[in-house]
């Protein structure tokens, strides 16, 4: 029985046609698309007897394969005198001139090969090829017409097909050796860890039902395993074919790559690539994809297709070091390797971003393909903060100046465009409106003429201008936010000397997330911090009929001796309570062995206490977190805290690099302090997202502060308690530790604490 490969006419021909380079540091979002207003402009054109969006279909049989080859047809045309002419329309927002008849040769592919499915089915001997440009902002049109035989389609689309085999056919391979070891996978582990069972499950019956979960799972119950392990049971009966595991910081990425690897040595048959940031894995000392300047662009699609193939051949777990050492074996750039690698691999390790931000998202993910996809969200918590910076821009007016000023000799459409923007912010300061609800279609309007005009200049090739570049870039995710603007957004305006800077700000991502995460089959949203559930369901895009589940730490709550030490930490009382503060840590610490580390709500705190300390306790040996850490420093302040030796008291921030994902087991951690409930610094943007959520039915401040500070308590807690062995003290430093709205965020796990005793470190539980 021949097996069967289903494949969209596009995807086959990009495939085998993809050539030459990656373009510079600019890439028009859009250069050449398939945008829909502008295909129905010119299908408004068709004669009576023309249709449009013609569905197509064939079957062609290749060796031991038989290829299921469909896709849309843009227009099929009937002359007068019977003949029939294929349309493909490709629309453009850059110039028209620099389209000649064999730019591109992908286009006359996909043509091509809806020809040969319409002559075949409709026994024509010949049939017209068109290829109909369209620029999206004029609307003026440019045509090419070839007409062959069925004789000559035949042959390009069996040699597409041949071209396209050795790759088929090596997908093939690997989908049938995943699937009989999924279905033979076991759990890692000889048994399940209390709650373990119960996530994994949850996990699964999602996945089946095709349902989203939100899961709150207490540190130490192995989520990452717990999650990955179902998602795999999942692909071996047919629910998904992809899994994608997101995250937010590179140590859970880490923890990621393990669980798939611990699989993969059970017999788990399955290819997970991990997609590292460019500017991390970029093999130049700056980044700059200029052709001439980055050998590993230059030509990139003339060899990513052998370097795909190679990598699948021998490679199961595609790291950052794996990608890296196929990428310079073939010499292609190993971070556009690693996105080509994410639509053929079984497990996709990324960011966030790569599913939820709406510019940098893998767009070519098909919709079939999102139907068979499942997410999971690590972390899930950071999502909120993380989505209010993908769906907000700014646009600020001394880019357009200094654009103006570079270019009012060279280019006049620029400067005049980049003008417009700068005296109009101008304008808008001088009307001094801080907060508009309403979306200044004005403002959007002048900024996306710019980009136009920056886009046109940069189509043209040669070297670009960093600042026209930046200011390019700028303008168009601000657009692109601006077509997402509504009543969960607001605008407002910041003067910073001579400069205005207006950003269109998103209060409430929800909806936005929503729309990222259509079509998936499964989203499985999961942290040890997800409280109260229904403030991240609300934020992250729950719905009432999604499945919430809460499962308790698998460890003895005495594990861990919890003391709140009632001492005021908000900015007004801290010179007051300073030396009381640093006595009661100097005095705990004087009774509890091994390290510590302390949490402070900011940098600033954190250095006034570490005088003080130093001062009151001369023999502790302290670590500081310092402002902007390299991956190196980080690992460095890690692995200073070890077993057995002199005692080290890490100094660190609420919130920040490691006050999560941290995991220092045994003795190498005895203690956390928490400094204060972690409140965001009251400031203009949270007093908008305070007040907006208040105006709409909901505990405003708690939205804005209270949640989200607490949030990071729990996480900088939870990095004590790792292990069933592992004992330790909690302690919690400020007064609205007690108060009732305050104690209903405290986990279970913490309910049996103790109230600090005086300064002479006189402790009663």
């Amino acid at each position: 029985m021949k097996q069967i490969v289903k494949i969209a006419a596009r995807t086959l021909v990009e495939y085998v046609f993809r050539s030459g380079s990656i373009e510079t540091g600019f890439r028009s979002s859009q250069p050449l698309v398939d945008g829909t207003k502008a295909h129905q402009k010119v299908q408004k054109t068709y004669g009576k007897n023309d249709k449009k969006e013609v569905y197509l279909k064939t079957e062609i049989p290749f060796e031991e394969m038989t290829f299921q080859i469909d896709g849309r047809c843009d227009g099929l045309l009937k002359s007068e005198d019977g003949s029939l002419t294929i349309d493909e329309i490709k629309s453009t927002s850059g110039s028209l001139d620099a389209i000649t008849e064999d730019s591109y040769p992908v286009h006359w592919a996909q043509a091509t090969v809806y020809g040969y499915i319409y002559a075949t089915d409709n026994d024509l001997d010949k049939v017209n090829i068109q290829l109909t440009y369209i620029q999206v902002r004029t609307e003026e049109k440019k045509f090419f017409q070839r007409s062959l035989t069925r004789e000559e389609l035949a042959d390009f689309v069996m040699d597409v097909v041949a071209q396209y085999a050795p790759y088929a056919r090596l997908r093939l391979e690997l989908k049938r050796t995943r699937d009989e070891s999924t279905k033979m996978l076991a759990f890692p582990f000889g048994s399940y860890r209390d709650g373990q069972r119960k996530l994994a499950g949850a996990v699964y019956k999602t996945i089946h039902e095709q349902k989203t979960l939100f899961a709150k799972a207490s540190t130490g119950i192995g989520k990452t395993i717990s999650t990955i392990f179902p998602s795999a049971k999942a692909i071996g009966e047919g629910h998904l074919e992809k899994i994608f595991y997101l995250t937010a910081k590179t140590i859970t990425r880490t923890a990621a790559e393990e669980a798939f690897r611990l699989l993969q040595e059970k017999g788990l048959a399955i290819t997970v690539v991990t997609i590292t940031a460019k500017d991390k894995i970029c093999f130049q000392e700056q980044v700059n994809c200029d052709k001439t300047e980055c050998p590993f662009a230059n030509g990139y699609y003339d060899r990513i297709n052998g370097a795909i193939l190679d990598i699948l051949q021998n490679e199961t777990l595609m790291t950052r070091p794996v990608i890296e050492k196929y990428a310079r074996k073939h010499t292609v750039c190993p971070f556009e390797f690693s996105l080509d690698l994410a639509y053929a691999a079984d497990a996709v390790i990324c960011d966030y971003n790569y599913i939820f931000d709406p510019k940098v998202s893998l767009q070519r993910l098909l919709d079939e393909q999102r139907k068979k996809s499942a997410l999971l969200v690590d972390e899930a918590h950071n999502l909120v903060d993380r989505a209010r910076e993908m769906y907000s821009a700014t646009v600020e007016k001394e880019t357009f100046l200094a654009i103006y000023r570079m270019y009012k000799d060279e280019n006049e459409v620029i400067a005049k465009s980049a003008n417009a923007v700068n005296e109009y912010l101008l304008e808008k300061k001088k009307q001094n409106q801080q907060l508009e609800k309403e979306l200044d279609e004005k403002l959007v309007h002048v900024v996306d003429a710019f980009a136009y005009a920056a886009e046109e200049e940069l189509m043209r090739g040669g070297e670009a201008e960093e600042l026209l570049l930046n200011g390019y870039f700028s303008a168009q995710a601000f657009v692109k936010i601006a077509r997402l603007y509504d009543k969960r957004f607001t605008s407002y305006m910041t003067l910073e000397g001579s400069d205005v800077q207006l950003k269109l700000f998103c209060l409430d991502p929800s909806h936005q997330l929503k729309q990222m995460v259509k079509g998936f089959r499964s989203k499985i949203f999961f942290s040890a911090t997800l409280t109260p559930a229904g403030y991240y369901m609300d934020l992250l895009g729950g719905k009432a009929e999604d499945y919430v589940v809460s499962i308790p730490s698998p460890f003895q709550r005495e594990n861990a001796e919890v003391i709140i030490q009632p001492l005021s930490t908000r900015y007004r009382d801290r010179e007051h309570t300073l030396e009381p503060m640093v006595q009661f840590i100097v005095d705990l610490l004087q009774q509890r062995e091994g390290n510590f580390l302390v949490f402070f709500p900011s940098y600033k705190y954190m250095l006034q206490v570490y005088e003080q300390f130093t001062a009151t306790a001369p023999g502790e040996k302290v670590i500081l977190q310092e402002t902007s850490m390299t991956e190196e420093r980080r690992e460095d302040f890690l692995n200073s805290f070890q077993e057995n030796e002199e005692r080290l008291v890490g100094f660190a921030v609420l919130g920040g690099i490691f006050s999560e994902g941290v995991d220092l087991k045994g003795d190498r951690l005895s203690g956390v302090i928490i400094v204060g409930v972690g409140l965001p610094q009251i400031g203009f943007e949270r007093d908008i997202i305070k007040d907006h959520f208040q105006a709409n039915g909901h505990n405003g401040y708690n939205y804005a502060y209270v949640y989200p500070g607490m949030n990071k308590v729990l996480q900088a807690g939870g990095r004590l308690i790792r292990t069933d062995t592992d004992h330790g003290t909690i302690a919690l430093i400020d007064d609205r530790f007690l108060q009732p709205m305050y104690q209903e965020l405290l986990p279970y796990e913490w309910q049996h604490y103790s109230v600090g005793g005086d300064a002479s470190g006189a402790f009663r539980g």
